[in-house]
């Protein structure tokens, strides 16, 4: 009867409980109740569809226990039982949030009727809430990636592959939204309440990303003091989020092969196959085609990826979005940081067009921020957003052809020195920005988090040179970084 509605009758009179029981049953899993208190125990501890009551119970009142079935997380709908002479009082259940009323002497074709057109409209009523909340979460998503013309073909991808198992590739430059868009993409299916589990490729070793996505037994390598459950198994029944996709080196390449085409898994340092269900959406700020022609990786894991790819373009290409990217962090900032809802103020926004918006819709977003904290006023001005927003270069220095730029405009470079000091003031401005955060800085500076390191050893390696042929120049640029 698992799959019966149920229904719970409460009657203070034994012959209408058990008459109503008898004749319900073949349709419905009933329960019987001869007080509120009765009533309420089976309400809070059983899953039942429809109340059947009446509105006097002896000593106890039904329209309490009308009031109290329905402040329920899980409120059945509630039918009210009544003599012809309290229709009046039965009118005032409905009021109050009762499906309808039955008056006694009791029709029970009348009642089996009733109860099935009241399951019915639950259903429906359900339904309703699930679509309602499923456009919420589409113009939220509107909302979060904005609303531009370019914008409208992704979104409508989004909502087309969503309910599917197709493994998704966002491209696309740092802080376009690739993992809104993954997320999204995941509230959308049909697993929304189970875990999306994100992994940020580029941060990791070879090594430690093996162990993180797949995990390891007890004792397969040094350190590994007891048996770890991989990111796989932690998404298991819902999605997998690899971010930087194209920073995995080979031998994790082959692994995650295997683990797309056969859905099974190994932990480190064990044989035993382990079963697996989860829809894997992959991102990446490089050219994966490129990187394939030049051996640098998978091309059957290439194509295992892109069953559907999706490509966001940069903000600087969507500018009418930023009004609305900003509107929707001006609100979720403000709240966050104990404020009242500011506005961009006239002459914010305006700057904001102007700009390029290089790190994309993350800058966006640590821009609108800056000025919720910085103005005490109703309004977010220009004074309140970052200074380099008046500079139309902004933090990143652009290359201009010396063909295409004016004469008084083109670079006198001196040496190939000034292109490294530039590119180093870069790095250190982008490290000042991220409170010394190198992930942070790499993806301000468009770059892997490795790419960066490997560039401030260089810096090091400058810079103790210098040391030596100019020792009144102190300090190393590693310091304190």
């Amino acid at each position: 009867m698992d799959d019966q509605a149920t229904v719970l009758i409460v009657d203070d009179e034994k012959h209408t409980r058990d008459g109503l029981r008898l004749s319900l049953e073949d349709d419905f899993d009933c329960y019987v109740a001869s007080n509120a208190a009765e009533a309420i125990e089976y309400l809070r501890n059983d899953r039942i569809d429809v109340m059947l009551t009446d509105l006097r119970l002896g000593e106890d009142d039904g329209m309490k226990l009308l009031e109290a079935a329905l402040a329920l997380p899980k409120a059945p709908v509630c039918i009210m039982m009544t003599a012809y002479g309290s229709v009046d009082t039965a009118v005032e259940a409905m009021r109050r949030g009762a499906y309808h009323f039955v008056t006694k002497p009791l029709n029970l074709d009348e009642v089996e009727l009733l109860i099935k057109r009241a399951l019915r409209s639950r259903t429906l009523e359900h339904e309703n809430v699930a679509l309602k909340q499923q456009v919420e979460r589409k113009f939220s998503i509107e909302g979060i990636l904005g609303q531009a013309e370019v914008m409208k073909p992704i979104m409508d991808t989004i909502q087309q592959v969503a309910p599917s198992r197709a493994t998704v590739l966002i491209e696309g430059e740092s802080g376009t939204g690739k993992e809104l868009v993954a997320r999204a993409i995941h509230n959308l299916s049909g697993r929304p309440k189970a875990n999306i589990v994100a992994v940020h490729c580029a941060a990791l070793s070879p090594q430690i990303l093996e162990s993180e996505l797949f995990g390891h037994e007890k004792g397969s390598f040094t350190g590994a003091q007891e048996r770890r459950i991989g990111r796989f198994e932690q998404a298991n029944g819902g999605t997998l989020f690899l971010d930087e996709i194209g920073e995995i080196d080979a031998s994790t390449q082959v692994k995650l092969l295997r683990a797309l085409g056969e859905q099974t898994i190994e932990r480190v340092g064990s044989s035993k196959p382990i079963s697996i269900n989860v829809r894997v959406i992959a991102a990446t700020n490089r050219n994966l085609a490129k990187m394939v022609e030049e051996g640098k990786f998978r091309e059957d894991l290439y194509w295992r990826l892109r069953v559907v790819t999706l490509h966001l373009p940069p903000l600087r290409d969507r500018k009418s979005d930023i009004a609305v990217l900003a509107d929707h962090f001006l609100k979720e900032l403000a709240k966050a940081n104990g404020k009242t809802y500011k506005a961009l103020g006239d002459d914010a926004l305006p700057a904001m067009m102007k700009y390029d918006w290089p790190g994309n819709i993350r800058e966006l977003r640590s821009a609108i921020e800056h000025g919720v904290v910085m103005s005490n006023s109703s309004r977010v001005m220009l004074k309140h957003l970052p200074a380099y927003l008046l500079n139309p270069g902004g933090l990143w220095v652009r290359k201009t052809p010396a063909a295409e730029a004016p004469p008084e405009a083109a670079p006198q470079a001196k040496s190939d020195l000034d292109v490294e000091e530039a590119e180093h003031q870069l790095i250190l401005t982008a490290l000042q920005r991220s409170g010394n955060n190198r992930t942070v800085a790499a993806e301000l500076l468009g770059m892997s988090r490795r790419t960066l390191q490997r560039k401030l050893k260089e810096m090091n390696m400058v810079r103790t040179h210098r040391r030596r042929m100019k020792p009144e120049l102190g300090g190393s640029i590693g310091e304190g970084l």
